[in-house]
């Protein structure tokens, strides 16, 4: 594992482990069992579109604390081999920044071992291309015995996070990209 993959994982698992109610009992963390992360660049010239599979989390219940990983390079689709080549080279350098991150806790007080669908905002910090922005972000969370579902759609301006976008292609990739999430935490008790 490269040495800023190691120190994002342990940020990320930092949020996790600061909780207040640490000591009270036994921890049962969910892990991300299914994921897909779509983003969508509609601009005048061309629409992009990609997914990614590939995703790791974790969710502390209790804590109500949450912090998920997406490997950039692990985003499929685009409209050719030369676009995705560079996205990942060009733009978001996945060489130098190979994963977006978002960690933080849920602002409401839902029980999240409790059955039901419940409309929370999720504030933290989100990580691409290696700048930081605090967000809250609205998620539907569904909370069924298959496990916790959490979607949520939103914007993330490319500026805000120094992708630059270069004057030749800007009537091809959007200022602002469109952002879908899809994903299911398990109980990672007995793994």
């Amino acid at each position: 594992m490269r040495r800023g993959h190691l120190i994002t994982w342990l940020s990320l698992l930092t949020v996790l482990i600061q909780s207040p109610d640490l000591c009270a009992q036994e921890r049962v963390l969910l892990r991300l069992d299914r994921s897909e992360v779509t983003f969508l660049s509609e601009a005048p010239l061309e629409h992009i579109t990609a997914s990614n599979t590939n995703c790791t989390g974790l969710v502390d219940p209790a804590a109500r604390t949450f912090a998920v990983q997406v490997p950039i390079s692990g985003f499929e689709g685009f409209n050719s081999p030369m676009q995705r080549e560079h996205f990942n080279e060009n733009y978001m350098e996945s060489s130098d920044w190979p994963a977006a991150t978002f960690a933080g806790r849920i602002i409401e007080g839902v029980d999240l071992t409790q059955p039901g669908t419940y409309s929370v905002r999720a504030k933290g910090t989100l990580k691409i291309h290696g700048i930081e922005q605090e967000r809250v972000v609205p998620c539907t969370v569904v909370v069924a015995p298959e496990g916790v579902r959490v979607t949520a759609a939103f914007d993330v301006a490319v500026a805000d996070h120094g992708i630059r976008i270069p004057r030749i292609v800007q009537q091809k990739i959007a200022a602002v990209i469109k952002v879908k999430v899809d994903v299911l935490f398990k109980n990672d008790k007995g793994k």
